[in-house]
C-alpha cells in the first residue's frame, strides 16, 4: 500500500513548527486545518474589529508600518 509523503517544503516547515511553544503550535494548527477546509463559514467581524480592519488599511495605504523595532518588540512579547 501506498502511504502518501509530505514535500519536502512541507516537511520543513512542519519541522520548524515544532520549536514553537506548545499555544503557538496550536494557534498554527487551526490555521491551516481553518484554511483547509472549504465548508468554513465566512468570519463575521464585530463593528470594533471592522473599524479596527479598516484603520489598518488606511495606515497601510498611508504606508505607516511597523518600524523594526516594534516588530522585534512584539515577536519579543510573544516569545518568537
Amino acid at each position: 500500500m501506498y502511504a502518501p509523503r509530505m514535500t519536502e517544503l512541507l516537511d520543513r516547515a512542519v519541522a520548524s513548527l515544532q520549536a514553537l511553544p506548545p499555544e503557538a503550535q496550536d494557534d498554527v494548527a487551526r490555521l491551516i486545518l481553518q484554511w483547509m477546509d472549504d465548508e468554513q463559514a465566512p468570519v463575521q467581524l464585530t463593528a470594533e474589529e471592522d473599524a479596527s480592519f479598516a484603520q489598518s488599511l488606511a495606515q497601510a495605504d498611508r504606508r505607516e508600518f511597523a518600524s523594526d523595532d516594534e516588530v522585534r518588540a512584539i515577536w519579543a512579547k510573544h516569545g518568537l
